[in-house]
């Protein structure tokens, strides 16, 4: 038998191995795990190029817990270990390892935001045990050791009987890690973190229904059998290529994903690269809300098949973040903080890769199938408009399939809206004007005298809008967006023919004395404009400006115009051209014409949705007042 000390500077590293990593400590059975599953990988390399001399058979890892003796056991069938090995890779190398990854990250605290500690590998079972024992027998001719450690550097080593080749990991579980005995608790965390390993995971067994036999009755009960309870899908979809699966094997896997969510996907996105780096995924469109905050952390990334995080910011652009899914690359650097991973070049290329691959798929669904495409539109829009305010070259590509619906149910795309409505909503300065309507019940009536005129509305409600209008404004010449309550239609698309006004200037200003008077507290600004004479006689409108810039600032942006607790602004505008307007006027009693422009101006309010409690109760029984 033989003792030895481990080299290491630090008396004694696995008490600090405990403390800094005790937030994540469960990641020690994905490590030891991804250990088995190397040394099992190695076998079948090394048979498929006749270097073993050995059966690699249908090797699979087990997973035992005797909780009465507080012990986990994990043994894998793989290439093994001779002592020379054990001492070479347990006692140097995977040591030197641990204790680099401390002295690299000791002072960063547990927040420095490290997202794997592979390469940390063997040592972590220091997290959950106060002693560790290794039985190994290697594939080749030579006698299984046994090596023990009980969390100080001293080790023994010594020949011991082992039938078969592989592998056994033994961990005494210490006292404050008893969680980790409960079958439900090693359930759990291998099917978080192993859950498509490559290699079949075995934790327990399962009754399994058999069928009936010939000749049995319908009440006799069907036979059972235990069989091999294995927890993982050794060959998950992305693991395999596109030409494999059916639409139905994406489904399929999209519930092996999420088995708690209903919803089906409204379509994928397989990625398969390997040059200049490795990459294999699949990518899920789920519908999705107008919330951008309850969607984030969904898409799990991978290395090798072993599961290492879903908050994938800085590998997947911020706009896909809502996205579900898997990402699986050997090429992402694990164990590093994030601020160096969103500086790494190779994550650069992944993130514009993935970038390119979400454009392509929704270009060819645009082409290949519009109709479908535009049934899915309010259910991936927010995404796709994200993606055109954060992404430059996304922009470039979703112009050409990105969607304006219009009030009315029509889809077109930007070059097609603009050749549509050129003729009719561009005005006099030859600036095209793209009318909105952001909520086609509140703005009804704005809409309707639009429509009368024979102009285009969009219906634009998702909660980045203002955003993105401000960006087609910028990147596209001569053209604005104005929502229809914004201002008199004339104002908003301004021709050169304006209408002539019934009243005079004197007139004009006499009015508005009178309407100040009423309207002062409510904080209405008073236009007064030449429209046509059907046109309503009072109308309020919102500056599409201030409003524009204050949704901005409501959702991130904007906010340097500080008008985070600006109040809402509202313009009334006045139809001097209107007979009603012409009465008020020339009413002889200050009590009637007051009665008139309450009863107009609340009109107008009720058509804009601002008319609302006591005054509303009042309006209601004055109308009715005056029916009688």
């Amino acid at each position: 038998m033989a003792t030895g000390k481990i080299n290491v500077s630090v008396e004694n590293i696995f008490p600090l191995i405990k403390k800094f990593l005790y937030s994540d400590h469960e990641i020690f059975l994905r490590e030891l795990i991804s250990n088995a599953t190397d040394a099992t990988l190695k076998l079948k390399h090394l048979t498929s190029i006749g270097e073993a001399k050995v059966e690699y058979g249908n090797p699979q890892i087990e997973v035992k817990v005797d909780k009465d003796n507080k012990q986990i056991r994990i043994v894998d069938q793989g290439i093994g270990m001779t002592a020379e090995e054990v001492k070479k890779y347990i006692n140097e190398v995977a040591f030197s390892g641990a204790e680099e990854f401390l002295d690299k990250y000791k002072d960063a605290g547990k927040d420095s935001g490290i997202i794997g500690h592979f390469g940390l590998g063997f040592y972590s079972a220091f997290m959950v045990a106060d002693k560790v024992e290794i039985i190994t027998k290697s594939f080749k001719d030579e006698p299984a050791v046994h090596w023990t450690c009980d969390g100080s550097p001293e080790f023994t080593l010594e020949e011991t009987q082992k039938d078969d080749r592989g592998t056994e990991i033994i961990l005494h579980v210490a006292e404050d890690s008893t969680e980790f005995l409960e079958d439900a608790k090693i359930r759990e965390l291998l099917t978080k973190y192993n859950k498509f390993m490559p290699i079949p995971i075995k934790f327990g067994t399962k009754t399994e229904t058999l069928p009936k036999p010939e000749g049995a009755k319908e009440d006799d009960p069907a036979p059972t059998q235990e069989v091999d309870d294995i927890i993982n899908n050794p060959t998950p979809a992305w693991t395999k290529k596109p030409t494999e699966l059916k639409e139905e094997d994406y489904k399929n896997f999209y519930r092996e994903l999420y088995p708690m969510q209903f919803e089906e996907p409204l379509f994928n996105i397989h990625l398969n690269v390997d040059y200049p780096f490795n990459l294999t995924g699949i990518l899920y469109f789920p519908k999705l809300t107008n919330d951008l905050n309850v969607q984030k952390d969904r898409i799990q990334l991978y290395q090798n098949q072993v599961f290492v995080t879903d908050n994938v910011e800085g590998i997947v652009p911020e706009f896909l973040t809502m996205l579900r899914g898997v990402i699986d690359s050997p090429d992402i650097p694990l164990n590093v903080s994030r601020s160096y991973l969103q500086a790494d070049g190779a994550v650069k290329k992944i993130s514009s890769y993935i970038t390119k691959k979400v454009a392509d798929k929704l270009s060819s669904l645009f082409k290949n199938n519009r109709e479908d495409f535009e049934q899915k539109w309010n259910d991936i829009k927010v995404v796709i408009e994200y993606g055109m305010l954060s992404e430059e070259k996304f922009f470039e590509k979703a112009d050409k399939f990105a969607l304006y619906p219009t009030v009315d149910g029509s889809y077109f795309t930007f070059e097609e809206l603009e050749n549509k409505i050129k003729d009719n909503q561009t005005d006099k300065d030859d600036k095209l004007v793209v009318l909105y309507a952001s909520d086609k019940e509140a703005q009804h009536s704005y809409i309707e005298a639009a429509k009368a005129k024979g102009y285009e509305v969009l219906l634009m409600d998702s909660p980045i809008v203002s955003h993105l209008m401000q960006k087609l404004e910028t990147s596209k010449e001569k053209l604005s967006f104005a929502r229809v309550d914004a201002d008199h239609l004339d104002n908003l698309i301004k021709k050169e023919d304006t209408a002539i006004s019934k009243l005079s200037d004197e007139e004009k200003d006499r009015l508005k004395a009178d309407l100040e008077k009423v309207v002062q507290e409510k904080g209405y600004t008073i236009q007064m404009e030449a429209m046509d004479s059907n046109a309503s006689p009072f109308i309020i409108t919102e500056p599409e400006f201030m409003r524009r810039m204050k949704e901005m600032q409501q959702t991130g942006g904007g906010g340097m115009f500080g008008m985070g607790n600006m109040p809402e602004m509202y313009n009334l505008i006045v139809n001097t051209n209107h007979e009603l307007v012409g009465e008020i006027l020339n009413t002889k009693t200050a009590k009637k014409r007051e009665r008139l422009i309450n009863q107009s101006l609340d009109l107008a309010r009720l058509s804009k949705g601002l008319l609302k409690g006591e005054e509303l109760t009042n309006f209601i029984a004055r109308s009715y007042d005056m029916i009688k």
